[in-house]
């Protein structure tokens, strides 16, 4: 597992490993697609887009995540379970962490 490399990316994992999630990976490259945090707690296996802004400037954070992003999450976590099948019979969801001004917020389900 490779470490997140930004700071929004490491409390987001932090976040999930508090509310009692398994940490699988961390900006896992797979399919030609990135994975920001891929998490599991008992048999809900979790994709999580990490978005943050710095400041104020183009919008808000969660609008980065578009319609081709998330098509290739999607793609990206396909890749993701069919390397990883012990994971198959989970159910899987979409989730997106996005902080502001220094305070994050998870959108569960998000797509």
């Amino acid at each position: 597992m490779s470490r997140p490399r930004n700071v929004s990316e490491r409390r987001a994992a932090w976040w999930y490993r508090l509310h009692g999630y398994r940490i699988l990976g961390t900006n896992v490259w797979i399919g030609g697609y990135e994975l920001d945090v891929v998490a599991r707690r008992g048999r809900s296996l979790v994709f999580c887009e990490v978005k943050s802004k710095s400041g104020p400037r183009f919008g808000d954070p969660l609008e980065m995540v578009t319609a081709e992003k998330i098509r290739r999450i999607r793609r990206a976590a396909d890749a993701w379970l069919q390397a990883n099948k012990g994971h198959g019979g989970c159910r899987v969801t979409f989730d997106v962490v996005v902080e502001r001004a220094g305070r994050l917020q998870r959108i569960a389900r998000a797509f």
